[in-house]
């Protein structure tokens, strides 16, 4: 969800963009470079890239945004489909080349991630995902005691394997809200990711909570090329509920309200 800019005096063949913080957290751009080489070595889904990291900045190069398409949305669902098949070790572990925790967030304040290793994507979803988020909005006075039982629910039937499924742990974007989806002239490009080891459909559910343009032809292509667990549409809330959650911390309003639609539908008492 980071914003770029030019690069101050950036001369040359190759445009750029420059992300910058001069007190970012320790390793933050060194995070979201490996997230995005670790996409881009999947050979699926474009993925821009990255020509400098330091601790206080990231250059990519600059993307020529075009209008979106239905052609490059169903070639781009195909192509996040050969993304998430490459794979990673387990559920939870970061990017190749990064260790450790990443971040989830804007570039001016971006929250912690917890990084892991599980066999079982519920089980990582409940400890890395769901604990913290519960308990940060619980000490943040955004969650009612109905609130912190159902959450309690919830990681109690993550454990048990309630939504678990046959499919390996996935290479995932892990913010992929539209904001993170640049169309260019030589397709669909990802930007800003939270890159991990996860669910797919997890992705998937991020692309429809702002509203891609031409979703459903990305679901077309996606659909094509690796066909998606039945029902997967009444998952998609389940799905949503920590970035939702998130948006109350960071932004309060009506995300309080969506993130507690969101988890007394999947967690009811």
């Amino acid at each position: 969800m980071a914003a770029t800019r030019p690069a101050p005096g950036a001369s040359g063949a190759t445009p750029l963009h420059r992300k910058s913080r001069h007190d970012a957290p320790h390793g933050f751009f060194a995070c979201e470079a490996a997230g995005l080489r670790w996409l881009a070595a999947a050979g699926g889904a474009r993925v821009v890239q990255v020509l400098e990291v330091a601790d206080d900045h990231l250059d990519l190069v600059r993307l020529r945004p075009v209008p979106p398409g239905r052609e490059a949305a169903r070639v781009f669902g195909a192509a996040l489909a050969r993304t998430h098949d490459a794979g990673a070790e387990a559920f939870g572990v970061p990017p190749d080349g990064w260790r450790g925790d990443s971040w989830f967030g804007p570039l001016d304040a971006p929250l912690p991630m917890r990084a892991g290793r599980y066999d079982a994507w519920g089980a990582f979803l409940a400890e890395c995902r769901v604990a913290p988020v519960a308990r940060a909005l619980r000490d943040a006075g955004l969650a009612t005691r109905a609130d912190e039982a159902a959450f309690d629910r919830l990681r109690g039937l993550l454990h048990d394997g309630r939504w678990d499924d046959p499919d390996p742990p996935a290479r995932v974007h892990g913010d992929l809200w539209q904001g993170n989806v640049v169309w260019t002239d030589q397709g669909v490009t990802l930007i800003d990711p939270a890159a991990h080891g996860g669910h797919r459909e997890s992705d998937l559910a991020m692309l429809a909570l702002f509203g891609l343009p031409h979703l459903q032809d990305v679901l077309d292509g996606y659909q094509e090329a690796h066909p998606l667990h039945g029902g997967w549409r009444h998952r998609v809330g389940l799905h949503q509920l920590y970035p939702v959650a998130v948006h109350a911390l960071l932004f309060g309003s009506g995300y309080v309200e969506q993130t507690r639609r969101l988890l007394h539908a999947v967690a009811p008492a």
